[in-house]
């Protein structure tokens, strides 16, 4: 083998360091500036006349006294070298970019340093994330914990007088005290949840919306005017699936509350802070979600907005309100008013099942809870819907076996040259291409003390190797496969599996055996991306070692959910990143493949929670607003008790309960 032999091949991808980045600084002293022709007549030297001695510099005696003096002498004797080299500066700098004569050399691209971005970003994180998070510790949750407990006791209270009162427990002369009992709990369920209720009106008649809130409003009023007919027909008024309602209210109210808590303390704790963005066209067709820097304004920006569900579930809450005015007028015009306000309280309770409240702030409760323990936070439902659909996820070399994962199980050499400088030819090549195994061959080359060469030429080849030139001598690696289809003389019994081989000038000259350690965040993550039948992981490490059978009997994932592109073409996905001031969907606070895996299947687990609570709840409100209507037409208000209306909503809760606790399964 040769160096034309690396010409050759058609399908090789040429690294070549980005413009800029390569160019060293000028030493600003070492620039002469050429002379140049002034008409104007020299200048005196009396008009330039040198900077005074400073005592004390030449070897001389000083006096303690003079101190003060000789530092204002030497604070002066160096701004007087400085202006002295000032013009040189200046000069230097109005050489024009395009004057190759002048010897201008274009200054080198600024690098941000990681430390001055982490300070940047917790001076981000104290002002936004840590300030809510005490605000919101403050406020604490043992109050509102304390309120839906007794909450529920008003529930249980209301629930077994009234099944009391059905079994034939309550006598006649007692049906008064009856009513004025279920009255007074409904009162002090109103006065429990009078933060709720106050919040819908505030909602109606402050922002301009209609929520599930703004109906407990109504429906508190109404149950209030139904009372008083309670009283004057003497039959029991429907207060336990009213209390009930408030406390699933409340248990809303605790969800958003220790929600946006765990994402404010998973912030403020960031020791670092990466997004996640999505690529249109990134592989096969299908948009890709690949890690960048990320700011805190992605999230602080996007956390509260209002999603896409919820403004459904106003727009429900809205039109059950007028359906269940419409069907009380039709029982008023029927039946009279008494008959109307019955059916307006009832129909107003079974219109909303009482887990709708949860339905969906609880799922994301529990997202949160699982995604805190890994360090990530959702921006919001913009970030929800950026990470549905086909995706293809990027995998690098980091993500599959972080740093400390690889270890060298063993090394052989072959032929005449030193073991220093085989290793030091392959950390060169793994230096030039980068990839998990560079930092293991630049451990190697330092514990043996071996020389630093640099890789020039250096090429990917498609079939699972890399060449280029160290020190002039043609040098490739990879699998034994590969240097075998590249023409190098592999000795017969040559067999190990995960080792790295390389060849100097078309011979073998050393074996490399890799030990891979399964991480625990790889693994997990891998799984909840296979889980996925729309998530297709795309390997863009550039270790040619990690290959379908490797992956499937080290993780055991099925090879059909990921997709090997060649390694010219996992090069170009690398340098892929997102448009300039794109959003980020997720924040990832740790390093990792879970945190960020989580992230996505967790978001589309979401929406699945979402939709599901959504067409549950909504079907059997529309189902009993539509018993509802039958009743009032008919004028038969027997099945309108307290224990059904309250069976009722309970039959509903249960699928809804379930559903909410659907981010579990990721």
């Amino acid at each position: 083998m040769n160096d034309k032999e690396l010409d050759l091949r058609e399908d090789t991808v040429v690294f070549e360091p980005p413009l800029g980045d390569t160019q060293p600084i000028p030493d600003l002293k070492s620039v002469t500036i050429p002379p140049q022709e002034v008409d104007a007549e020299p200048v005196a030297e009396a008009e330039n006349p040198e900077p005074p001695a400073v005592p004390g510099l030449d070897g001389s005696t000083i006096r303690l006294d003079q101190l003060p003096h000789l530092n204002a002498s030497f604070v002066a004797a160096q701004e007087a070298a400085m202006d002295r080299e000032m013009p040189q500066i200046e000069s230097y700098a109005a050489q024009p970019e395009d004057d190759e004569s002048a010897g201008y050399i274009p200054p080198a691209r600024i690098i941000e340093h990681p430390r001055s971005r982490m300070r940047e970003i917790k001076r981000k994180l104290v002002a936004g994330p840590e300030k809510r998070y005490y605000e919101l510790s403050e406020k604490g949750t043992g109050k509102l914990q304390l309120t839906i407990f007794l909450t529920v006791v008003l529930v249980a209270l209301s629930a077994g007088a009234a099944a009391l009162y059905a079994a034939g427990f309550v006598g006649t002369e007692r049906i008064r005290l009856m009513i004025f009992s279920q009255v007074m709990i409904m009162m002090m369920a109103a006065l429990l949840g009078s933060g709720r209720i106050m919040e819908g009106v505030g909602d109606l008649f402050v922002r301009g919306r209609f929520t599930l809130n703004t109906l407990l409003a109504v429906t508190f009023v109404a149950c209030c005017l139904d009372a008083v007919y309670c009283f004057q027909e003497e039959r029991v008024p429907i207060c336990a699936a009213f209390a009930l309602e408030v406390t699933m209210s409340l248990w809303a109210n605790y969800h958003k509350r220790t929600t946006e808590l765990g994402q404010m303390d998973t912030l403020r704790k960031a020791t670092r802070l990466d997004g996640l963005f999505r690529v249109e066209d990134f592989y096969d067709g299908r948009p890709g979600i690949i890690r960048d820097q990320g700011q805190v304004e992605d999230f602080m920006d996007h956390y509260a907005e209002p999603s896409r569900p919820a403004e459904r579930q106003n727009r429900y809450a809205l039109v059950s309100c007028f359906i269940s005015l419409a069907i009380a007028v039709v029982a008023g015009v029927l039946n009279g008013v008494p008959m109307a306000m019955l059916i307006l309280s009832t129909t107003l309770l079974v219109a909303v099942p009482a887990s709708f409240f949860i339905a969906l702030t609880r799922p994301a409760a529990v997202l949160e809870r699982k995604l805190h323990r890994l360090g990530t936070v959702i921006c919001g439902w913009q970030g929800v819907a950026g990470l549905l659909g086909r995706l293809a996820v990027p995998l690098t070399d980091n993500d599959m076996f972080p740093r400390g994962t690889t270890k060298m199980n063993g090394v052989k050499f072959y032929g005449d040259h030193d073991p220093e400088e085989v290793i030091a030819y392959a950390a060169a090549l793994f230096r030039a291409t980068g990839g998990g195994l560079a930092p293991l061959f630049e451990d190697l080359l330092v514990s043996r003390n071996g020389p630093r060469y640099d890789a020039v030429r250096v090429r990917k080849y498609p079939g699972g190797g890399v060449g280029g030139e160290v020190e002039g001598e043609p040098v490739l690696v990879g699998t034994l496969q590969f240097l075998k289809d590249m023409g190098v003389e592999v000795p017969a019994g040559t067999m190990v599996n995960q080792a790295v081989h390389l060849s100097i000038d078309g011979q073998l000259a050393g074996l490399f055996a890799i030990n891979y350690n399964r991480s625990k965040y790889s693994a997990s993550g891998l799984a909840t991306l296979g889980g996925d039948r729309k998530l297709t992981a795309v390997i863009t490490a550039g270790d040619f070692l990690l290959n379908d059978d490797f992956l499937k009997s080290k993780f055991g994932i099925s090879p059909k959910r990921v997709a090997f592109p060649d390694l010219r073409d996992r090069f170009k996905l690398n340098r892929t990143g997102p448009e300039e001031g794109e959003p980020a969907l997720a924040l990832v606070t740790r390093e990792g493949l879970a945190p960020a895996a989580y992230a996505i299947t967790g978001a589309r687990a979401l929406r699945t929670a979402y939709h599901l609570g959504m067409t549950i709840h909504i079907i059997g409100g529309v189902l009993g607003m539509l018993i509802m209507l039958v009743l009032a037409i008919l004028g038969s208000a027997e099945l309108l008790t307290p224990i059904n209306v309250l069976l009722y909503q309970l039959i509903w809760t249960i699928p809804g309960l379930l559903v909410t606790t659907w981010p579990k399964t990721i």
